[in-house]
């Protein structure tokens, strides 16, 4: 069916892989290789912020449209990084559930400070 991925450490480019991805890690890796440009990472971060800031709006109002405006700025945001900045689809329309959990593990490495939002040098994880 699907060959394993290999990624060349050295690659610049988004290395050329098979989807969809099977295993949870190689996709996180592929994802990261979409979200190397620090102004789209930036959007992401500030997507899935307004996101969370609508979820919480959402349970304090009892309001459920909040959540619809959750996931649309943290979706717009998002795009907006892919098409403007990266150049690339966004991994939600290759693979929608890794990609969605992936976005909540990249701001969670951003916290954890594994991941820069100033310059990828500054990355503690293979981007």
């Amino acid at each position: 069916m699907n060959a394993p991925v290999k990624f060349p450490k050295s690659s610049v480019n988004t290395p050329n892989v098979q989807l969809p991805i099977k295993n949870y890690q190689e996709f996180y890796h592929f994802y990261l290789t979409e979200h190397r440009d620090i102004l789209s990472r930036r959007l992401h971060v500030t997507g899935s912020s307004l996101g969370l800031y609508f979820l919480s709006k959402a349970i304090r109002k009892r309001q459920s449209k909040y959540v619809a405006y959750g996931l649309l700025s943290g979706y717009a945001c998002a795009w907006v990084g892919h098409f403007i900045f990266e150049k690339n689809k966004p991994a939600s329309f290759k693979q929608p559930l890794y990609s969605f959990i992936s976005d909540w593990k990249m701001f969670s490495d951003v916290l954890r400070g594994r991941l820069s939002l100033r310059n990828r040098k500054f990355d503690k994880i293979e981007s």
